[in-house]
C-alpha cells in the first residue's frame, strides 16, 4: 500500500472514531474518575475506569475537543478495556513513544491507535493525542495509593 493511501486510511480510522466515539459516557459506580485538559487549545476530557483485581473491566470518556483528542480517547478506552494495569501502562509508554517519533515496541497490538503515528509529524497536535493516555496513567496512579 502506498503511503497516500495508508494516510487515508488511517484518517479514515481518526474521523471514524471521532464521528462514533467508542465507550462515550461515564461509569456509575466507576471506581476512578479523572478530569484533564489541555490549556493550549482547550481539549477537556473527563475519563471513569473500573479498576477490579489489576483489571481496566471497563474504561468510558466524555469530553470536547478537537477530532485527534477524541479519536484518541475512543481508541484508548477499546484498547485498554480488559487489560492489566501494567499492560496499560506499557501501551501508554508506547503510545508515547509513537508520539515523539521514536522507535516503539511492537510487541503489543495497539489497534486502531496505530493511525495516530502521524500526529508525530505535527508538534503542536502531541498533547491533543496524548491527554486521554495522561489521564489514564493518572487515574491508575490515585487508584494504587
Amino acid at each position: 500500500m502506498s503511503f497516500n493511501n495508508l494516510d487515508t486510511l488511517y484518517r479514515q480510522v481518526i474521523m471514524d472514531h471521532y464521528k462514533n466515539p467508542r465507550n462515550k459516557g461515564a461509569i456509575e459506580d466507576g471506581s476512578v474518575t479523572i478530569d484533564m485538559n489541555n490549556p493550549t487549545c482547550g481539549d477537556r476530557i473527563h475519563l471513569t475506569l473500573d479498576v477490579q483485581d489489576g483489571i481496566v473491566k471497563q474504561a468510558k470518556f466524555d469530553g470536547d475537543g478537537c477530532s485527534i483528542s477524541m479519536a484518541s480517547a475512543s481508541m484508548m478506552t477499546q484498547v485498554i478495556t480488559g487489560q492489566k494495569i501494567e499492560t496499560a501502562l506499557k501501551m501508554s509508554g508506547i503510545f508515547s513513544d509513537m508520539m515523539l517519533g521514536k522507535d516503539y515496541d511492537d510487541s503489543i497490538d495497539l489497534g486502531d491507535i496505530e493511525a495516530l503515528q502521524g500526529v508525530a509529524k505535527f508538534p503542536a497536535r502531541i498533547k491533543c493525542a496524548t491527554l486521554a493516555w495522561k489521564a489514564m496513567e493518572k487515574g491508575i496512579d490515585l487508584n494504587q495509593e
